[in-house]
């Protein structure tokens, strides 16, 4: 579905730089797809990752119920190992607040990494930060200590996290900004998206840093 030059180039901008691209390659995307309130990222200095969605719900606040909860957790984990990959686990906390308990910590991101997934995408909290899997990213609504009653509710379902609504196998761009969701088909548009974007802007800044910058000349270099 995406080839390693488009994950290459995907890798190497920002995902406010996604966005950009979208909203020129994919304009009725301008307002849509995207985090709208702040995720805590614990690693900000990691790159971008850039990776397919596995959708899950969950829950900490109350016990779980029913004998048949190891079964779903063996059948989560077959899901998140499964293709597409490399993977990013998009979870929905359904608690109210949500991030009463973490579902991520020491021991899920390692076995996250394990499975192929690159980092998590959570409305909920995370916590054992210094123990966390090397180089596996965390966006996420909050930060606690404790796991409470944490567990999967369902997956492989549509989910919204902070605005941003994700369907299981959607390509998803992250870093410390946020997260988008990628349209594959347009990917192969935004390089050259890429190359006008930067030159306006370039134009932008050099008139504004300009010694002699006035709001004439700045309103010249909008105009283009």
């Amino acid at each position: 579905m995406v080839s390693e030059k488009q994950f290459a180039f995907l890798r190497s901008i920002d995902t406010p730089t996604v966005c950009n691209l979208i909203e020129i390659v994919a304009p009725e995307r301008r307002g849509a797809g995207y985090t709208t309130s702040h995720l805590h990222c614990p690693f900000p200095d990691l790159p971008p990752m850039v990776g397919f969605a596995k959708t899950v719900t969950m829950r900490a606040r109350d016990k779980v119920s029913g004998g048949s909860y190891m079964q779903k957790r063996m059948d989560y984990l077959d899901y998140v190992a499964a293709e597409l990959r490399p993977g990013i686990a998009v979870i929905e906390d359904l608690d109210d607040p949500a991030g009463y308990g973490a579902f991520w910590g020491e021991v899920q991101t390692n076995v996250h990494k394990a499975l192929g997934c690159l980092g998590t995408i959570t409305n909920g909290s995370v916590r054992d930060i210094p123990q966390v899997a090397e180089g596996f990213q965390m966006l996420a609504g909050s930060i606690g200590p404790s796991h409470a009653y944490v567990h999967v509710e369902d997956f492989g379902i549509p989910v919204i996290i902070h605005g941003m609504a994700v369907n299981s196998g959607d390509l998803i761009h992250a870093d410390r900004h946020g997260a988008v969701v990628v349209p594959i088909e347009k990917i192969d548009a935004m390089p050259a998206a890429l190359d006008g974007l930067a030159k306006q802007e370039a134009r932008i800044i050099s008139a504004a840093r300009a010694p002699a910058a006035t709001v004439e000349t700045i309103k010249a270099a909008f105009r283009g």
